[in-house]
């Protein structure tokens, strides 16, 4: 049987430190605020390509930001 592990995120909790709306954190990494909304959520992975844009912004590793936890 296999492990089932699902992407998780601070990303609403960065966005805070860094006083940035998700308008504000979608133009600087090139998405659209609803893209935003939706990693938030929990509805949308990103690419390893905007996770890493996004830790750049925050100046941190993208482990700080997303990491994995194992559906039960």
């Amino acid at each position: 049987m296999y492990n089932i592990f699902m992407v998780k995120n601070f990303l609403k909790v960065w966005r805070a430190k860094f006083d940035l709306t998700q308008e504000d954190l979608a133009k600087n990494v090139g998405v659209t605020r609803q893209t935003i909304i939706a990693i938030e959520k929990g509805d949308y992975n990103p690419s390893v390509e905007l996770a890493l844009k996004i830790s750049i912004i925050f100046k941190t590793n993208v482990e700080e930001i997303f990491y994995l936890m194992e559906e039960k």
